[in-house]
């Protein structure tokens, strides 16, 4: 029978024999994902991503529905305050995302441990980013991957694994399935060679 445990911050369910530790997710996580996504001065890539994901999500899942993925950036070692780079607004100009509500608005953060905690996932531009992050913030270790590596480990997931429910719901199953992927995808498919 399931038994009941607790990691650093959430309640995991233990089967019979103690293993495999998934988190339950409390009421309020499951009704939202929070994606951060983190690279050094958050003046470029990791600004450039948060809007151009809110923009697909909107365009993909609708404006309700997208609205239940909260999405951010922060630097490693941020130029807080500061706007984006002129020529990474410059690249969201066809997307119509380089206006002053958008592009426009945003203001550099740094990185903090309590994003960290919050964030669902954590996409770092690089290796390196993502070597920060659980630096900064041990508990990150769970939930934060290199963008590429990410994108391989998700790729490398069976779809019909992911639930039905909504894409909430699917997307925190995708999350703990790339989590389980972790040393079974060739590194090379995670860091080409150069």
């Amino acid at each position: 029978m399931p038994r009941s445990g607790h990691t650093a911050d959430r309640p995991v369910t233990l089967d019979d024999g103690g293993r495999h530790a998934k988190p339950d997710l409390d009421p309020e996580r499951a009704e939202t994902v929070r994606l951060l996504f983190v690279c050094t001065g958050n003046l470029c890539r990791s600004p450039a991503a948060e809007i151009m994901t809110r923009h697909l999500l909107v365009g993909k899942l609708g404006g309700r529905e997208a609205a239940r993925f909260e999405i951010s950036s922060a630097g490693v070692n941020a130029v807080v305050g500061e706007m984006m780079h002129p020529d990474t607004r410059d690249e969201l100009a066809p997307w119509g995302l380089d206006g002053p509500a958008q592009a426009g608005a945003f203001r550099a953060r740094q990185l903090r441990s309590p994003m960290v905690r919050k964030a669902d996932l954590v996409l770092g531009a690089s290796l390196r980013h993502r070597s920060a992050v659980v630096e900064r913030e041990p508990a990150g270790l769970r939930n934060a991957f290199a963008l590429r590596e990410f994108a391989a480990l998700a790729d490398a997931v069976d779809e019909t694994m992911l639930p039905g429910g909504g894409p909430v719901k699917r997307a925190h199953e995708l999350v703990e399935q790339a989590r389980m992927k972790r040393g079974l995808v060739p590194l090379e498919k995670i860091v080409p060679a150069r």
